[in-house]
């Protein structure tokens, strides 16, 4: 009977301890302010379900990738893939990581409310707009296509740590990185919304996520591609049909390798992360993955 009392003792000492663990060394996150709707989601479930703390930052995708590869967070949200820079960075660190989709997103190209005169915008148009030769010329409505009013243009976008920036500008300006450097930039898409909301020429891209959150206060702009035969609106079935380009891309989630077998709480995260992600993000306003690409994902942890 002692045995099995102490036995039992022990038992729940063990649990109290793990307990106190998880408490005492929470999930550290970081990373692209795309994603992170979709991993804010998943940290409240996750809590409710009583898996632990999250603490989920926004420092853009570049900004996440510095902290992860100095190993100060267990996972990086990004919304492109990790640069060579980064793979390097996270060698020289010891670093080795899982990369794994979690997520579909489309690029909103969103204006004011009070923009009458824009139906649609081609992606040469953006480009007239955007490209580094934009710089304090390219600046009235007028300037982009016949019949556009005289309006000054006002911009918004992310700041250079993010990956939205990033692949935005890879995409229209044809190399990463390469823009106009005159617009209102900030690394929480919330601050763009707001820019955007209130400039009456104003123009912006971010997350469609965001855009479905404020769509009482924007206005969204149709995109044409120069293959396509119309301008097509960002949404769940043109986002997974291919037919919104070239403004969707996969987003992603970066663990620790370290992290996922030193630390329960990280691998019981990443696991729930991936058993929930594809109602979360739909209910957060992206596009889930296919079942199977998370179960890909299961299986590589």
């Amino acid at each position: 009977m002692k045995r099995i009392f102490f036995a039992i003792l022990l038992m729940a000492s063990l649990v109290v301890y793990s307990k106190s663990v998880l408490a005492a060394d929470p999930v550290k996150v970081d990373g692209s302010s795309t994603v992170f709707p979709i991993t804010e989601a998943v940290a409240e479930e996750f809590g409710k379900s009583g898996g632990g703390k999250v603490i989920v930052g926004i420092s853009g995708t570049g900004g996440g990738f510095k902290r992860f590869c100095r190993g100060e967070t267990d996972i990086s949200d990004a919304s492109r893939p990790i640069k060579q820079k980064e793979i390097d960075a996270c060698r020289a660190s010891g670093v080795q990581y899982i990369e794994l989709p979690v997520a579909y997103d489309g690029l909103a190209v969103v204006m004011n409310p009070q923009n009458s005169w824009v139906d649609h915008l081609t992606v040469e148009e953006l480009k007239k707009i955007w490209e580094p030769a934009a710089q304090n010329a390219i600046t009235k409505w007028s300037q982009i296509r016949d019949g556009f009013p005289a309006e000054d243009i006002q911009l918004f976008g992310p700041g250079t740590d993010s990956g939205t920036f990033d692949y935005f500008t890879e995409v229209i300006n044809g190399k990463g990185g390469s823009s106009r450097g005159d617009f209102t930039a900030s690394e929480d898409d919330n601050v763009l919304v707001e820019g955007v909301a209130s400039s009456g020429g104003g123009l912006g891209y971010f997350g469609l996520a965001y855009y479905e959150e404020n769509a009482d206060r924007l206005k969204i702009v149709p995109v044409k591609d120069a293959g396509s035969a119309q301008a097509v609106v960002p949404t769940k079935e043109t986002v997974l049909g291919g037919s919104y380009t070239p403004l969707s891309r996969s987003i992603f989630i970066y663990v620790n390798k370290d992290s996922l077998k030193k630390k329960p709480a990280v691998a019981k995260f990443v696991r729930y992360y991936l058993e929930n992600a594809s109602t979360l993000s739909e209910e957060v306003g992206y596009v889930s993955l296919p079942q199977s690409e998370y179960q890909a994902g299961l299986n590589k942890i």
